[in-house]
Order: structure tokens, then C-alpha cells, then sequence
């Protein structure tokens, strides 16, 4: 029987540590942001959608490259973390969460924006006459109404960050118990001819992301994953 080392252990744990946190704050970041963009009308929208979703279609290393040079010490995020934090924001669990967060940020906007997009306005201005202003309205009728939406979101957020493996790599490195998570691990025992092992852990991996998606597409219904990338 094939055993499970504790760097792999470690990596796990650290995987899924990052994954959740990344997931929470993105959902208390994109929800009212992808709120706000479905309400808005301009002519420069389909500008900010397409900045949004770059995490789609740049390539991780290019991503985590930029990343790697705004997190240095030489830089102005990188040297107020240091004189903060007294440590680097690169090769940290920090540097990790915020890189996780820009690299999964199109994952959580989508899904929240078609399904805030979709919703019926007949609601909203139901919830104006009956005296309702309109944080109450948000926090009592649509997020209720979106919760499909908002499920898919923090599923694919979770989902996509345990799988990084570019972006993670150029701004954590591979520090065991640090840095390492599950997908560099992946990769250092497949260098190391360990294959074994390494299928363990691809299998793992892809059952994981299988059972996710099945859960998401039930919760989510006849509107898919509610991807949308239109620019209403």
C-alpha cells in the first residue's frame, strides 16, 4: 500500500488552508463589486470586465512573474509589506493568498455578475415601495435570491485555487510547511520519479474537482455555472 509522506500531508493542509481563505475574501470582495457592475451603464464597461478577466487567458507564469516583481522588496507594495511586517510579501502564506486572490478573482466575479445581471428588477423595486433602502435591499432580497450564484462562485474560487500551480510556484516558491502546496508537491514527485505517489495524488485531484463540479452544477440549476461574460 502506498503511504503518504507528512511533506505531502503538510502540503494538503496548506492547500486547503489557502483555498479557504482566498474563497472568503474573494466573496467579501467581488460580491459588492460584481453588484455594482451589473447596475452599471457605460461606455466603459466592457473595458473593466476585460481587466477583471485577464487571470483567464494570460498565462500563469506571465501573471506570476508581475506579481513577483510588485511583491518585492524594491517595490512600493513590496517595501510597505517589509516595513510593516519586518518580512517579504513574496515567498509567503501572504504573498500566496494575495496572488491566489488576482489569479482567482475572474472565478468569483462571473458566476455573482450573470446571476446579478439575471435577477428580475420587479424585485428591487418591490422592496423600494415597501420602504427597504438599499444595503437592506442587497443584504435581505438579493443575496437571498442570488444564492445559487453565490455558491458556484465560492465553489470555483475554492476549486481553482487548490489547482494553481504557475502563479503559486513563481510567488511562493516551494518552502515545505510554507510555500508548498499540493500541486508543486505534485510536480516535485514526478521530478523525483515518484509516480506512485503521484498518481495517488492526481487521482485525488481529480475525483475532488469531479464531485465539485457536480455539486455546483445541481446547486446552480438550469443556468449552468452562470458564467456570463457579456457586457450589458
Amino acid at each position: 500500500m502506498i503511504g503518504i509522506d507528512e511533506s505531502t500531508i503538510a502540503a494538503v493542509a496548506l492547500t486547503l488552508k489557502l483555498a479557504l481563505v482566498t474563497s472568503v475574501l474573494l466573496m467579501l470582495i467581488v460580491t459588492p463589486m460584481a453588484w455594482r457592475l451589473s447596475r452599471w451603464q457605460s461606455a466603459f464597461k466592457p473595458f473593466v470586465l476585460a481587466i477583471f478577466s485577464l487571470p483567464l487567458v494570460l498565462p500563469p507564469t506571465v501573471l506570476g512573474f508581475y506579481l513577483l516583481v510588485a511583491f518585492s522588496p524594491q517595490s512600493p507594495v513590496g517595501e510597505v509589506w517589509v516595513s510593516m511586517t519586518g518580512e517579504t510579501l513574496a515567498f509567503s502564506f501572504e504573498g500566496l493568498v494575495l496572488g491566489s486572490i488576482i489569479y482567482s478573482f475572474p472565478f468569483a466575479l462571473q458566476p455573482l455578475y450573470g446571476g446579478f445581471v439575471q435577477l428580475d428588477s420587479r424585485y428591487l423595486e418591490v422592496s423600494q415601495s415597501l420602504g427597504l433602502n438599499r444595503f437592506h435591499t442587497f443584504m435581505k432580497v438579493v443575496l437571498p435570491l442570488c444564492r445559487a450564484p453565490a455558491l458556484v462562485a465560492f465553489g470555483l474560487s475554492f476549486a481553482h485555487t487548490i489547482g494553481e500551480f504557475g502563479v503559486v510556484l513563481m510567488i511562493g516558491g516551494n518552502i515545505p510547511g510554507e510555500t508548498q502546496v499540493l500541486s508543486i508537491s505534485l510536480y516535485e514527485q514526478v521530478e523525483a520519479l515518484e509516480y506512485e505517489q503521484a498518481h495517488l495524488l492526481s487521482m485525488a485531484l481529480l475525483l475532488f474537482s469531479f464531485s465539485l463540479l457536480v455539486l455546483l452544477y445541481r446547486f446552480s440549476g438550469k443556468g449552468g455555472l452562470g458564467w456570463n461574460l457579456s457586457s450589458r
